[in-house]
């Protein structure tokens, strides 16, 4: 995401719409609150950041997302905000969290669906444990993974600031235990993230 920032590129970032204010644990206000204080250290302008409650859409493991209704929500934000390119998970949705991969499938409902082709459409690939958990390392792997791709269907985006992401992340104090800190120090996504075009 802060490459993409960086050079000024125009995209509507999901999950930067969230579809649930993060209320597994009854902390849905203030996770809200801290999502808007994320993007603000992301510079992230506001105004491309919405969270919805929708009913049918509550966060946790378990709770199966519709994709029908996913793919709905996410055109018509598309068509209201005139949208050309939509960032979101893969299928397995990097930690293997179910809305993650509902997000996934809703976006890839919305562009089989569609008529307005003009929408493109990236999933941030999801790497094996060793390869996740592997920090800076992971760039020269991600890198060389991304040039055996010669059609430009896989983009390797490598974060420049990484003690941004860190600094964002610890703005969601209602999560920042010791195992989150970890994550973010140690997580390959800190550093780079591969980007492949949907087909």
């Amino acid at each position: 995401m802060l490459a993409i920032l960086a050079r000024g590129m125009s995209c509507w970032l999901l999950p930067t719409q969230m579809m649930s204010p993060c209320d597994a644990d009854g902390k849905g206000n203030i996770r809200k609150e801290e999502l808007y204080e994320a993007c603000a250290v992301l510079k992230v302008p506001l105004q491309q950041v919405k969270v919805m409650d929708h009913p049918d859409l509550q966060d946790g493991f378990g709770k199966v997302w519709n994709h029908n209704l996913l793919a709905d929500i996410i055109k018509a934000e598309v068509i209201g905000h005139g949208t050309e390119t939509i960032i979101t998970f893969d299928s397995y949705g990097v930690s293997g969290h179910c809305n993650h991969r509902d997000v996934h499938h809703g976006v890839r409902k919305l562009l089989h669906e569609t008529s307005q082709r003009n929408i493109e459409a990236w999933e941030l690939i999801s790497t094996n444990i060793l390869r996740k958990y592997s920090g800076p390392v992971d760039m020269w792997l991600s890198y060389l993974r991304a040039m055996q791709c010669s059609s430009g269907s896989v983009h390797c985006l490598l974060n420049e600031h990484p003690q941004k992401s860190f600094l964002a992340m610890a703005r969601h104090s209602s999560q920042w235990v010791w195992f989150r800190k970890l994550f973010v120090a140690c997580s390959s996504y800190t550093y780079v993230n591969t980007l492949r075009k949907f087909n």
